[in-house]
């Protein structure tokens, strides 16, 4: 009986092995054995996720060719990886891969740490703020004030409170998009409402054309459900979008489904101007392929001239409704916790994501949209996300401060909005950072999370998610675990701890 549930072939192992680039060595750095490297090479895919555990490695053989490398080094390095835990093998089925007893399963996504870390490890990996009270509060009370009409119902409402999907209609016509409830599905976050259209429009094995890089829990949700993904780079710093590489892809590829953040992207944080807007809607009705734009941090501006000129929503360049689909929510505006989510779509687009939810979860819990209901029609949404705005954007300072003061060679364009910093790491591998960052008491996600097959192996992502004197520390503590990296330090000798890392 095979131990092993998936498998990865040698071309795909050496790519992924080939993304992770080192700062070139200065006088006196330690150079591992090739054996070695070729190790902690295959350990970071492991513990990054990109390389699943349980996955079948290629034979000794096999990826001796693909690397034009000795098959001595590889049966080495393979030794390494057993005698760390990180290799397991039994004649006749082959070598597959596993983690240490103790050690967590790496997570495939960004997915928050466990309160009882909290104290011991600054968490950068989650990018979402703590609620802004007293409206959290004040939401639920209000909530509760408004329940027992709806608690003497069956409670089931698949496309959501009619109330809430009204007043989320009113608030599209009120930006100049003309909108219906029906065109309206309540969902449970914005996860579940990109779920719901991958599997309405893109099946097993369909194409879905996603910025490269995009939102990494996205980019899983995705590969998870089958797609595959056609990576369309963005370009240099703020400015966004290559509609000459969109058209491009759009046009050869033909995705059926193509996914964009719009609005502070993430995690470069750029904001497209109207005309890539246009540009953009405008390619993918001539391909044929739904555009399904994530407008999940468009009110997450942090001036006010910005905030009076927005672009206009990627549906506003779609006025027949068959090109663009919305999706929406509360969790980065306001809370992650407040998990409401919506679509907005042509009415038929609505009612098939409708027919086909009593598959899924059925509806979205309604004491939180009937907290989100408050939320909007008491004015108490747009009180929480001004001070929303108000602490991201001090966080963000506090951020790009400290990094100037700690990492002074660390590039990055500072974003007008959202929640995130894209950093290219001094020419440092972002996954050796991320490991040894978490042995030394800070925990990032890495650039790979956000692409697709081993891509910005030399960047970061880090949230505006602490400020003040944690700020200082997150910085203080990544120039820690650059300095280890520099080294040659891999981040785990045989005890399991990084050489000299200090874990608070």
């Amino acid at each position: 009986m095979a131990h092993w549930t998936s498998a990865v072939g040698a071309a795909q192992l050496a790519r992924l092995l080939g993304s992770q680039q080192d700062r070139p060595g200065g006088p006196g750095t330690r150079r591992p054995p090739a054996y070695r490297a070729l190790a902690d090479g295959i350990r970071l895919l492991v513990l990054e996720g990109r390389v699943p555990v349980a996955a079948r490695l290629p034979a000794e053989r096999e990826l001796a060719l693909a690397l034009s490398v000795s098959r001595t080094t590889v049966a080495a390095a393979y030794e390494t990886l057993r005698t760390e835990g990180f290799l397991e093998s039994r004649r006749g089925a082959g070598s597959w891969t596993a983690v240490p007893a103790g050690n967590p399963l790496p997570a495939r996504g960004l997915e928050p740490l466990p309160p009882e870390t909290l104290g011991s490890l600054i968490d950068l990996g989650c990018a979402a703020l703590p609620a802004p009270e007293p409206w959290l509060t004040r939401a639920v009370t209000g909530a509760l004030e408004d329940l027992p009409p709806y608690a003497h119902t069956h409670g089931d409402y698949p496309a959501g409170l009619p109330a809430l999907r009204a007043m989320i209609a009113e608030r599209y016509t009120a930006r100049g998009i003309p909108t219906m409830p029906e065109q309206i599905m309540v969902t449970t976050g914005a996860m579940g409402a990109i779920d719901a259209i991958c599997h309405l429009f893109a099946g097993r094995g369909e194409r879905i054309a996603v910025e490269s890089p995009s939102y990494a829990n996205i980019l899983q949700l995705m590969r998870e459900a089958g797609a595959r993904l056609v990576p369309v780079a963005m370009a240099e710093g703020l400015s966004g979008w290559d509609l000459d590489r969109w058209r491009q892809v759009l046009r050869e590829a033909a995705p059926r489904l193509a996914y964009v953040v719009a609005d502070f992207h993430n995690p470069t944080g750029a904001l497209a101007d109207e005309d890539q807007r246009r540009r953009l809607v405008d390619a993918a009705r001539a391909a044929g392929t739904v555009l399904v734009a994530d407008e999940t941090m468009s009110e997450l501006w942090f001036e006010e001239e910005l905030g009076r000129n927005m672009p206009r929503p990627m549906c506003g360049f779609d006025p027949a409704g068959s090109t663009v689909i919305t999706v929406g929510s509360a969790s980065k505006a306001f809370w992650a916790g407040m998990r409401i989510g919506w679509v907005r779509a042509a009415p038929d687009v609505i009612r098939s994501l409708v027919s086909a939810r009593a598959y899924a979860d059925m509806g979205t819990p309604v004491l939180e949209q009937l907290a989100v209901h408050w939320l909007f029609s008491s004015g108490g949404w747009e009180q929480a996300v001004a001070l929303r705005r108000a602490q991201a954007r001090e966080n963000r300072d506090a951020l790009i401060g400290a990094l100037r003061r700690e990492l002074p060679d660390w590039e990055y364009e500072v974003p007008s909005g959202g929640l995130t910093l894209w950093v290219r790491a001094g020419g440092l591998s972002g996954s050796r950072l991320a490991e040894v960052g978490e042995r030394v008491g800070v925990r990032v996600p890495s650039g790979p999370r956000f692409g697709v097959d081993g891509a910005f192996e030399g960047y970061l992502r880090l949230p505006f998610t602490v400020g003040g004197a944690v700020a200082d520390e997150a910085a203080a503590r990544l120039a820690a675990a650059a300095r280890l990296v520099e080294s040659g330090v891999s981040g785990v000798n045989g005890s399991g701890e990084a050489p000299g890392a200090f874990v608070a």
